[in-house]
């Protein structure tokens, strides 16, 4: 892509503040809404940035896009690849659910399951399932991770190997060509492999913004996965790997 001087400064300012925001831009430049929003929309479809409500994030790195941000990101394509990740589970189950929006957006594709039993280390998650009165909750306590409401921890991890469940549904901030699974916090990263250890079957829901995103913390392949979950088909590379693997990969229509 050929950049112009502006969107090489909105890189620029994206990289030393972590988000850029389109009335700011404008204000900056001296352009019109539109103009910033085109130069972000060209800077998003080359990779380098991720749209979020109001503007955008630089696309990956060595620290998460913050909570609120990642919840209004790619919303829609979540709650439908929670939808669907929701109908393959059955009545009458057990189940982990980690920390994330999409695994969030999971929780509230169960609000109608009876006889569940969900163990999370998500508070959101928690609050989301408390309205289920068919489905006992139960909280994996840990160190609390204000940003995201999650728990984290030797702690939680010594509550997760308490559990064999039936299913492990997990989230990923990334997902590259070799099929890896990557976060950003080893704590949380630990706390998902052990939740990945515990379950008979295991799911992965993600969308599909992290085929374009990194992330420095190895949670595990696609190839210890049983279903991925997400909203478009990813990287040739990876459907390639996943047939291999006899990993199925679900993808959630409009």
């Amino acid at each position: 892509m050929a950049q112009n001087f502006r969107q090489g400064e909105i890189l620029k300012i994206a990289r030393e503040e972590g988000k850029v925001v389109v009335e700011d831009l404008a204000a900056r430049f001296g352009v019109t809404l539109q103009t910033v929003r085109r130069d972000l929309t060209e800077l998003c479809d080359a990779g380098q940035l991720t749209r979020v409500y109001g503007g955008a994030v630089l696309a990956s790195g060595v620290v998460n896009i913050g909570y609120e941000d990642r919840r209004s990101l790619h919303a829609a394509e979540k709650e439908r690849i929670g939808r669907l990740c929701a109908a393959a589970i059955p009545q009458d189950a057990s189940l982990f659910l980690n920390i994330g929006t999409t695994t969030e957006a999971v929780a509230r594709g169960l609000l109608n399951h009876r006889n569940l039993m969900v163990v999370t280390n998500n508070l959101n998650v928690a609050n989301i399932l408390a309205r289920n009165e068919g489905c006992e909750v139960i909280v994996a306590g840990g160190v609390l991770r204000r940003a995201d409401a999650g728990l984290v921890g030797d702690m939680t991890m010594e509550v997760v190997r308490q559990f064999k469940v039936d299913f492990a549904v997990i989230g990923a901030s990334a997902l590259d060509e070799a099929g890896d699974l990557l976060d950003f916090d080893v704590r949380e990263v630990r706390v998902a492999q052990a939740i990945l250890a515990q379950a008979r079957r295991r799911f992965l829901v993600a969308d599909r913004s992290k085929f374009t995103r990194t992330a420095p913390v190895r949670i595990a392949s696609l190839a210890e996965v049983d279903t991925f979950f997400t909203d478009a088909a990813p990287p040739a590379a990876v459907r390639a790997a996943c047939a291999g693997w006899a990993t199925t990969i679900a993808v959630a229509g409009d």
